[in-house]
């Protein structure tokens, strides 16, 4: 395969979700003697990008952005472009149309409910089909994302296509160290309404597990809230925030059982990483979870059920570990398996001209 100079735009150069995966996908890339530039709306500290990447920030305003990437398409000779996350990709598209550029483009979609963050969001779905002249490809991080790509938003099903999000995987832990470890429930992910953060706690305070704990890896918009929650269900003493963590190992290194409460979930990287931590998963029944853990590698409960999620995540406490068919499981969504597809995604529209 020849190497491919490739360029990545989102709206951060890290953190959680789509940023998270861009970053991991173009340090990837970068490893594997591909030319990469990133570009993001958004510097943030420890995006763990590599340094053989070359990065641009283009800042947070729309026109600003579209005008600097317009240049950049203009002074580079790009083999393919991509954006994730639908208000990138939209500005990706308006600043191909200003630089006359032919390269290839490619959408990524991350989340279901992408459309309601803004405007320029909304129009990177409601007006998809008059991307499709412009776009090389669709992508969705899921099954469930591509179907309702296709089905709702009439994206081509011949230009749609389903990339799993590549996951750097967690060390597991033997069935005799998470035997080892007291009653604790550990979650990771943004701390807003989508992660259904709340019905866990809410689930927490029902258990009957004794001795149990919970501990939450993440930051957000509800902290403040969920931590009053806590205070006002009388378990503040129990439940325990770590705010951002660098990595669900620090959650997930300790607990015993794994809960993933999403409202909604596109994918979920933090199922797949308590999977390769060798944890049991408790998750509710929303696409992402339900395409990973479809078999016998974890327990899926109604969305917002706050009494089958308590009595659920008793249950696997109660249970002996068995990392051994998760951790399998997780092999199949690790950062590499993600790279090798989206590297071959893009060598075969450069290909293609």
């Amino acid at each position: 395969m020849r190497k491919l100079h490739v360029l990545l735009y989102t709206r951060a150069s890290g953190g959680g979700g789509a940023e998270r995966v861009w970053a991991i996908l173009a340090s990837g890339l970068a490893a594997r003697g591909h030319h990469v530039t990133f570009a993001f709306d958004e510097k943030v500290a420890d995006d763990g990008v590599d340094p053989a990447v070359s990065t641009i920030e283009v800042g947070k305003g729309h026109i600003g952005a579209v005008l600097q990437l317009a240049r950049l398409l203009r002074g580079h000779s790009f083999d393919v472009i991509a954006g994730a996350v639908s208000v990138n990709c939209v500005k990706l598209a308006l600043a191909k149309i200003l630089a006359l550029s032919r390269t290839p483009l490619v959408f990524s979609y991350h989340g279901f409910e992408e459309y309601k963050t803004g405007r320029l969001s909304a129009v990177g779905f409601y007006a998809l089909p008059l991307f499709v002249p412009l776009t090389r490809r669709f992508v969705g991080v899921s099954d469930g994302i591509v179907r309702a790509l296709v089905d709702r938003w009439h994206a081509p099903a011949a230009k749609t296509e389903r990339i799993y999000n590549p996951v750097p995987l967690i060390a597991a832990a033997t069935t005799e160290e998470i035997a080892a470890r007291p009653p604790l429930v550990g979650a990771v992910g943004r701390l807003s309404r989508e992660k259904g953060t709340d019905v866990l706690i809410d689930a927490f305070a029902r258990l009957t597990t004794p001795e149990a704990r919970l501990i939450i890896g993440g930051d957000g918009p509800e902290r403040q809230r969920l931590v009053q929650q806590t205070v006002d269900l009388g378990i503040s003493d129990r439940v325990r925030f770590l705010g951002r963590v660098s990595s669900a190992a620090e959650v997930y290194g300790l607990a015993r059982v794994a809960a993933v409460p999403s409202r909604t979930e596109a994918f979920g990287m933090t199922t797949v990483e308590a999977l390769s931590a060798g944890l049991r998963v408790v998750a509710t029944d929303c696409d992402g979870s339900r395409e990973i853990l479809a078999g016998p590698y974890g327990q899926l409960v109604p969305v917002e059920d706050a009494a089958a999620l308590a009595a659920a995540l008793d249950r696997a406490l109660a249970m002996q570990p068995d990392p051994g068919p998760g951790v399998a499981r997780a092999q199949e969504f690790s950062a590499e398996a993600g790279i090798d597809q989206w590297e071959r995604l893009f060598a075969g529209l450069a290909t293609a001209g």
